[in-house]
């Protein structure tokens, strides 16, 4: 059962950061899976589990090491995340729900990183066809976490032929609405877990609406 991060597990985070190497690593490695690798895949499974009868969602808990076939310079992340969402060989291409530990805290909402262009103009269309849809998901979504829908652009704005989805109109990516609180008392506690399951629940109806031109 999660019962909150710990002091330690940002101790390990901050060095891990400042020391990303296998020594540093190894010397380490009891408190990586003690305080940071188990809480986290445990607050993953209690989150996971109002999701899990949602079809085609799943739940990714990811692990510090690098894939060696990208060739990073470092052999560890300096953060770590679960993810539910659809499975994909381009998971990037799709709409996730996440929570992410790094050594400033915890962040956790919903995140469309690296959609296609086609998905982009399918939602253009739809903004087109039926531009309350949207605006009624993205307000309640808001309103319901506290947090505020950002994404990228297009640098060469397309044309909009009304003014009231214009901010909306040119998302091109990276679209995230997203809670982040510092490390402290708040989640130390087995609070988060009410909290972002609150959040996570509440961008559910935005994670289906994205779906339909992703899938």
């Amino acid at each position: 059962m999660f019962e909150g991060f710990s002091p330690e597990t940002f101790d390990f985070l901050w060095g891990i950061r400042l020391n990303n190497n296998r020594e540093w690593f190894l010397a380490h490695k009891e408190e990586y899976v003690k305080y940071l690798y188990e809480p986290l895949r445990d607050l993953g499974r209690e989150l996971y589990e109002p999701f899990s009868r949602v079809p085609g969602l799943n739940l990714r808990v990811s692990r510090i090491y690098r894939d060696t076939r990208l060739h990073h310079d470092e052999p560890y992340k300096g953060d770590l995340w679960f993810a539910i969402r659809r499975d994909s060989d381009f998971w990037s291409e799709h709409p996730t729900l996440y929570l992410d530990v790094d050594p400033r805290g915890v962040s956790y909402g919903l995140n469309l990183w690296r959609p296609k262009p086609a998905a982009m103009a399918a939602f253009r269309r739809d903004l087109e066809e039926d531009p309350k849809r949207f605006r009624r998901i993205l307000r309640k979504a808001e309103l319901e976490t506290g947090a505020k829908f950002q994404a990228a652009g297009y640098k060469r704005p397309k044309p909009c032929a009304r003014a009231d989805m214009d901010p909306w109109y040119n998302w091109k990516g990276d679209i995230t609405c997203a809670v982040e609180e510092p490390v402290g008392p708040g989640i130390f506690s087995r609070e988060l877990k009410d909290r972002a399951e609150t959040v996570l629940k509440a961008l559910l109806p935005a994670l289906e609406y994205f779906q339909k031109f992703t899938g």
